[in-house]
């Protein structure tokens, strides 16, 4: 990027953009900002901010990349209006510009804008909060939706103009959501599965544990339950502090699985008794929330992937990796089962013989209605017959 007029320039933290500036006292700057683009259409925005490092509030210039080679750059007022996706037209702001250019370079691809800028007394060139942007439709010169993720929303610093030095709040937060993407695929996309394979193959098939596959069961299902809810809480922390931007189809489903996994915490306090009547209705319950989480927190945790890193697929191919992991898992353990019970059902059973008892050279006794004569004839009748 050329640094015609400027003396120090840096890589912005998002959405490939680089920002050159000069001051040349506290009211007069220079700046000089160019980002990725494809030609045929797109607009660049920086503005500054006089409260706080955010999209609304922001007095902006924004140059718009025409279809006819033509580039015209205006002011904007960036208000709450804005975020509510009102139209955006050109309207003077407090900011005085100067010298407002832009062009498209085809040889680097990049789409440039250099304006002069008298900055209001009440700007502070050592903590200058900025903003930076990209889209990609336009109407005429009304710059249309930016896309929605999280490098959009992270564009935005504060800057010291004297060193280059600056305060960049998207470094924290990018830190806590990956912490809040670990915890909740170990805990809920992990732990919580490997609770229930426990709980469904080694109480009977293949191995029998007796009491000991309970504890198991339970000290999977509580680990996953803590750490999950740890990174759930994180994820309302970083929703709080997103005050103007909210993923809600992410953000309810997370509710939906802290709200079940409670449920299913308290199974363990709450469960009934094997005699109770009402067991067999508390069991369809227990196992209907439990094959409903399976469901729910692998689609959440593809959502988070795709909001936390659009462009990198290392975090997708982690996650898809614990699930084929725990697939094969299951499908190892249920052949095995079924193996095993269809084995022990059709075994067919050696036929039963009755023992043949040993030969003995004991006399046999006399029934017990023979008489001392009657065997006395009988031995006399033998012996003469002889």
């Amino acid at each position: 990027m050329s640094k015609a007029n400027t003396t120090k320039c840096k890589k912005l933290t998002t959405l490939q953009a680089q920002f050159a500036w000069n001051y040349y006292n506290k009211t007069f700057i220079n700046i000089l900002i160019g980002s990725k683009m494809v030609p045929e259409m797109g607009w660049l925005a920086w503005g500054v901010n006089p409260d706080l490092p955010q999209m609304v509030g922001t007095r902006a210039i924004i140059a718009i990349n025409l279809p006819n080679g033509s580039a015209p750059v205006n002011t904007y007022n960036i208000t709450i209006d804005t975020k509510l996706r009102c139209r955006l037209n050109p309207s003077d702001i407090e900011v005085r510009v100067l010298n407002k250019t832009a062009m498209y370079i085809p040889k680097t691809g990049f789409f440039t804008m250099f304006a002069s800028l008298v900055l209001p007394e009440s700007y502070n060139i050592s903590s200058l909060n900025h903003v930076w942007q990209v889209g990609y439709l336009a109407d005429g010169l009304e710059p249309k939706m930016h896309s929605t993720t999280l490098q959009n929303f992270d564009s935005k610093e504060t800057l010291d103009l004297k060193t280059g030095r600056c305060q960049n709040i998207g470094h924290n937060r990018q830190h806590l959501r990956k912490i809040h993407g670990i915890l909740n695929m170990m805990g809920w996309g992990t732990l919580l599965p490997i609770g229930v394979i426990i709980a469904r193959y080694l109480r009977e098939f293949p191995f029998k544990l007796d009491t000991w596959w309970f504890t198991l069961h339970y000290s999977c299902q509580a680990l996953g339950y803590i750490l999950g809810s740890i990174g759930w809480g994180l994820g309302l922390l970083l929703g709080h502090e997103s005050k103007y931007y909210c993923f809600r189809p992410h953000r309810l489903l997370g509710i939906c699985i802290f709200g079940f996994t409670t449920l299913q915490m308290l199974a363990f306090r709450l469960k009934p008794a094997r005699e109770d009547e009402y067991r067999k209705h508390w069991n369809v319950y227990h196992h209907f929330l439990g094959y409903s989480l399976l469901v729910m927190i692998p689609v959440n945790i593809y959502q988070g992937i795709k909001i936390l890193k659009p462009d990198n697929r290392t975090w997708k191919w982690a996650y898809n990796g614990i699930l084929v992991l725990l697939g094969m898992v299951v499908l190892a353990l249920e052949i095995y089962t079924w193996a095993k019970f269809l084995w022990k059902k059709y075994r067919k059973p050696a036929p039963a013989t009755a023992p043949t008892p040993p030969p003995t050279s004991e006399p046999t006794p006399a029934p017990d209605n023979v008489t001392s004569s009657e065997m006395g004839k009988q031995k006399l009748h033998e012996e003469t017959s002889k």
